[in-house]
This record gives C-alpha cells, structure tokens and sequence, in this order.
C-alpha cells in the first residue's frame, strides 16, 4: 500500500488493524473482507490512514489480506484472543500510541477516531468508550509502553476489560460519543448471518 505524500493528522499514532480469527459463524470468512456497500470492511477502515503514522495489520492467517499490502504481525503470545491480538500492535508499534480496532467493526468514523484521540492527557494510558454499560477496548487507544506488562499479564488470560482496568483508563461515556455518532454506529461489530442481515453487510463473493 502506498503510503500518503501529506503528513498524518496524528503522527505519534499507529492505526492496528486486529483480524482476530476467521469467522466461524460467518462460513469461515475473514471478517475483514465482508462486504458493505461496495466496500470490503478492510477498505473502508483503511480510508482512515491519513489520521495515522502507519498502519499494522495484526493477523494469525494474514493469506486473506495479502492483497492490501500491509506491515502485517502476528500474536506474539499465541492463544490469547483479543488480548493477545492488542497486545501484538502495542510490541508491533513505532509510535508512542496505538489505535486498535477490530477487523468486524465496519462503520468505524473519522469522527469518532478524532473524539478518543482528543481524550488523550498526559496522566492517561488508555482511552475507550462505554456502550450499553460495556467498555469497548476494540475501538480503543493505547500507549505503546503498556506492551511489557500487558505481555506479563496474558499469563492470567485476563478479559480486555480487566487489562483496562489495570491500566490508567479513560473511558468515554455513551453521552459523549452520541455526540459524535448519534447511533453509536462505529461500535457495531458483524459475527453472525443475522447480523449481516441487521446491518445489510454481504459476505465477499467465492
């Protein structure tokens, strides 16, 4: 992929991509490559990458999206889910930030990447929001220097909830973001046929 002659927004920030495992429920298609509006998932998430420094593709099975051309890594701890998958972009990282977000999350803004950006202060390690009572670690920001003792903790096989929480963490609450996405359509993920259907996503062609 080439890379933007214009400077990123924010070049003390790294755009992680987390592909997760293929989708069971989904046939066993790479969620990445699901279909909205023309666009797979991956492409329209990486319409954001002249917000960022770089972009990591963190991916176990990287084959499907060999095509996007990216720096791609994988678990550095294998077993360990979406922490695991996090903590891969944060050891991956050549800035002091991170932006981590789910191969499945389709509708991901500009907007809303701006409003937990802006979040950031010096006494913080960590930004999310909070939907339905949920923090959401996948629509996420990370200091990069969180990798040591994250990597320690995947021992535990701790939720990413509980890795946040260790973690000086700001979280947004769901006021704050409807002020920027009045549905709350960038925390929408797709895993399953009827979710495809909700949220009229296709699975790619065969």
């Amino acid at each position: 992929m080439e890379k933007s002659a214009r400077a990123p927004e924010h070049p003390d920030v790294t755009l992680a991509l987390i592909a997760g495992g293929r989708g069971t429920r989904l046939s066993g298609v790479a969620k990445g490559l699901l279909v909205v509006e023309g666009l797979t998932v991956m492409e329209r998430q990486l319409a954001l990458a002249p917000l960022f420094a770089e972009v990591v593709l963190v991916a176990n099975a990287p084959e499907p999206y060999a095509r996007f051309g990216l720096r791609t890594v994988p678990d550095a701890i294998a077993g360990k889910g979406a922490p695991g998958g996090v903590h891969a972009a944060l050891g991956a990282a050549r800035t002091p930030w991170v932006f981590a977000v789910a191969c499945d999350m389709p509708f991901v803004s500009a907007e809303v990447v701006r409003a937990v950006l802006a979040a950031r202060r010096e006494d913080v390690d960590a930004v999310c929001g909070e939907v339905a009572g949920r923090w959401e670690p996948l629509l996420a920001v990370y200091r990069a220097r969180l990798a040591g003792a994250w990597g320690d903790a995947l021992a535990e096989d701790p939720s990413l909830r509980r890795l946040l929480e260790r973690a000086r963490t700001q979280v947004l609450p769901e006021s704050e973001l409807r002020a920027v996405d009045p549905r709350l359509r960038a925390w929408v993920n797709v895993n399953t046929h009827e979710e495809l259907a909700l949220h009229s996503v296709s699975l790619p062609p065969r």
